[in-house]
Parts: C-alpha cells; sequence; structure tokens
C-alpha cells in the first residue's frame, strides 16, 4: 500500500472506532433527530454530564457532529446527514445474519 492510501484507511479506522459506541450510535441517532445540549443527552442516556462530553468530544474530533454555543449552553449537530446511513448498512448485516440463522 501506497502512503496516501494507508492514510485514507487510518483515517477510516479513527472514524469507525469514534462510531463504535452504543451511547455514541444513540447520540448520532438522537441528533439526527435535532439538536440537543449536552444535558439533555444525557438524561436521555442516564450517564452523567462528564461521560455524555466525553463522548461528544469523540465524535466532534472525528467530525461526525459540530457545536454551537446559545448562551450557557453548547448544542450539538450533526455535522453530515449521511452518517445516519450506516445505521441502515448496519440494520441489513443484522437481519442478513439473522435470516441465515433462521434458515440454519
Amino acid at each position: 500500500m501506497e502512503d496516501l492510501e494507508i492514510k485514507k484507511y487510518e483515517e477510516m479506522a479513527r472514524i469507525s472506532k469514534a462510531l463504535s459506541h452504543p451511547s455514541r450510535l444513540f447520540i448520532i441517532h438522537k441528533l439526527g433527530e435535532q439538536e440537543y445540549c449536552v444535558k439533555d443527552l444525557s438524561q436521555m442516556i442516564g450517564a452523567h454530564i462528564s461521560t455524555v462530553s466525553k463522548h461528544l468530544t469523540i465524535l466532534k474530533k472525528a467530525g461526525i457532529i459540530d457545536s454551537e454555543k446559545r448562551g450557557n449552553f453548547n448544542f450539538y449537530k450533526l455535522q453530515t446527514r449521511c452518517v445516519l446511513d450506516i445505521f441502515n448498512y448496519i440494520m441489513n448485516v443484522i437481519n442478513f445474519n439473522k435470516d441465515k440463522k433462521n434458515k440454519i
């Protein structure tokens, strides 16, 4: 592999790693519906604000989400909505595997 190709796959792995936590997937799903502040997301997830803030930082560093300061609060939103397509692909794999197991 060439250096440019290696860098491309490293970046893909970094973004994939940011997606590899149930709470972060939940956050992405909710931000697909509307913008939220960390307090609201914390209540929905049932986790401490500091934990949710760490998840948000990981997603933001990966370029998946962005934030905007309004008054005393940061509101988070999806950077690009196409990330929601990943959910469809994952569900297709889950359903395929479920169907495959049911046929055995």
